[in-house]
């Protein structure tokens, strides 16, 4: 009872600070939670400890924060995760199905949809395609990606990490990365497509 005295005080005072809620019953607060304005909480939200929101900030649906700061300017989820050591920079957005620990998203740098990121840095004006992953536990350490201004990461790649991309570059769909990349180069790993002509299975 005490729990859900809370939760309602902590909604009314943020719905009276300006923060809109389409269904505030949903979202959950935590007693540190710091908000600016014009910020969009979207229903299912749960925003633990040490929280920090900017200002004109959009959290959408079924996305889980905590100990993450949020500069102005920002989209996360829905279905986003941000775990401890988050922060996301002017302008940036993390997408469906993200998950972010311990990293700094830079301004304007995006992770659309469906990636891990953990223990890295991300420069400004990014794109981390689709089902990209940061490898940063080898067993016994976990490791640091750096990721440079202006980078273009391709769908489906993994950064084994430590491992550093270098300003503009670009890596290929579908590659594994274990060497740090040149600034402007293009970095790929694939192996070439074998297509048989009028191949027919065996009966």
């Amino acid at each position: 009872m005490k729990q859900i005295n809370l939760q309602e005080n902590l909604r009314k005072k943020f719905i009276k600070k300006g923060v809109k809620m389409i269904a505030p019953e949903t979202v959950f607060f935590s007693k540190d939670t710091k908000i600016g304005k014009d910020v969009s909480i979207e229903p299912f939200v749960v925003i633990g400890k040490k929280v920090k929101i900017s200002n004109n900030v959009i959290i959408h649906s079924f996305s889980h924060l905590e100990d993450t700061k949020i500069e102005n300017n920002v989209s996360v989820g829905p279905y986003a995760r941000l775990r401890p050591g988050t922060v996301l920079k002017l302008g940036s957005k993390v997408g469906n199905f993200v998950e972010v620990k311990k990293s700094k998203i830079g301004k304007r740098s995006k992770i659309n949809h469906l990636s891990y990121v953990g223990d890295t840095q991300v420069g400004e004006n990014v794109n981390i395609g689709a089902g990209t992953i940061t490898c940063n536990y080898d067993g016994v350490k976990k490791n640091k990606t750096k990721i440079k201004n202006g980078v273009f990461v391709g769908s489906n790649s993994s950064l084994v990490a430590p491992v550093t991309l270098n300003e503009n570059s670009i890596i290929g769909a579908g590659s594994v990365i274990t060497k740090n990349v040149r600034k402007k180069s293009l970095a790929l790993t694939r192996n070439s497509q074998i297509e048989i002509k009028n191949y027919k299975t065996k009966k």
